[in-house]
Order: C-alpha cells, then sequence, then structure tokens
C-alpha cells in the first residue's frame, strides 16, 4: 500500500490520500479526539501525538496537528496509522454510522433559496475545497446572511476568511441576489 501525502492551505493540516476510498459517501468531521469514537481509524490517528482533529473525505484523510509538533516528527506514524488500519480489515466507522451529506435542514418561506446555496456549494464549492482537505457546508440562511460550518484543512486555516468572503460569497451574491453575506460559524 502506498498512502500520497499532499500540503494544504493550512500548516497545520496534511492530506493523506491511501489510494482507495475512505467513505463511499458524505464526510466525517472529528474535531476532538472525544468525538471518534465511531472511528476505529480517527481513533488511532489520534493515538498519535499532537494530533488535534481528522476529516474524512471520499478519498482522502485530513489531520490537523498542534504547533508545537513537527510534520517530520508526526508524518511517519500517521502514515503507519493508516497502513495499520487498512491492513486490519476494519471499517472506517463502526456500526451504523453514516457520514453526513454536511448541510443543514432548513424549513421555512427561503426553501427556493437555500436549495439554491446548497446546489452552488455541491457543485462549485465542495469539490474545490475537498481539493484542499476540508469541506464547507451549508448551516443557515437568515435575512440574507449564509451560515457555513468549515471543516478538515478549512477549519482553521489561515486563507479561510478571504476564501469565504472573496470566493464564496462573491459566487453566491452573483448567482442569488437575495445573499448579501457570507459567515463562518463554529461547530
Amino acid at each position: 500500500m502506498f498512502i500520497q501525502t499532499e500540503s494544504t492551505p493550512n500548516p497545520a493540516t496534511l492530506k493523506f490520500l491511501p489510494g482507495q476510498n475512505v467513505l463511499d459517501a458524505g464526510t466525517a468531521d472529528f474535531p476532538s479526539a472525544d468525538a471518534a469514537g465511531q472511528s476505529p481509524l480517527a481513533q488511532r490517528l489520534f493515538a498519535v501525538n499532537g494530533v488535534t482533529g481528522v476529516f474524512f473525505g471520499l478519498d482522502f484523510v485530513t489531520v490537523t496537528k498542534t504547533d508545537d509538533v513537527e510534520w517530520d516528527h508526526v508524518k511517519p506514524a500517521l502514515l503507519g496509522a493508516i497502513m495499520e488500519h487498512y491492513q486490519s480489515g476494519q471499517p472506517v466507522m463502526s456500526g451504523d454510522t453514516q457520514p453526513s451529506s454536511g448541510h443543514a435542514e432548513h424549513t421555512g418561506e427561503d426553501g427556493e433559496i437555500v436549495n439554491q446555496i446548497k446546489e452552488l456549494l455541491d457543485t462549485r464549492v465542495r469539490p474545490a475545497v475537498a481539493q484542499d482537505g476540508g469541506d464547507i457546508t451549508f448551516h443557515g440562511f437568515e435575512r440574507g446572511v449564509v451560515y457555513l460550518h468549515m471543516q478538515g484543512a478549512c477549519a482553521g486555516c489561515p486563507s479561510s476568511t478571504l476564501t469565504l468572503k472573496m470566493g464564496i460569497e462573491n459566487l453566491l451574491r452573483h448567482y442569488i441576489p437575495e445573499v448579501t453575506e457570507v459567515r463562518p460559524v463554529a461547530a
């Protein structure tokens, strides 16, 4: 098994490509070791000293580390943990746990606008940020403001504010006149 690694725009996050599917659909975000109970792979990764976050996409794993740990010191252990997991035959997600589509449900009079927002996120935004090892999902829409949740490499990335304001906000405002602003939300 050969696992490729790629840097991300977030210097604290590294993207691992195991060369096979990680998830069949959706994404899974583990912002802390406490959240990793449903994933044997996430548990293995959190066992490596300095790991603060794990995120799964369809064909990648992103790992976020503390600033006081160097990639040169933790990368070999993370590669070993991923390889051990796939050789063990264990599932990535245990039990009936299903990865999420990510988007929050929205009920109300703005349903058509929200559907347009989600469609643009799914077709234009999410594929691009997945290449950087992260995900951005719809959280809410209220009085012209779109609230988005940033995960994986996007969470805490120094360029995330620029991505939100200059990229996503401009895109949504161009196609959906009702959108006036985009704001990030915490998990």
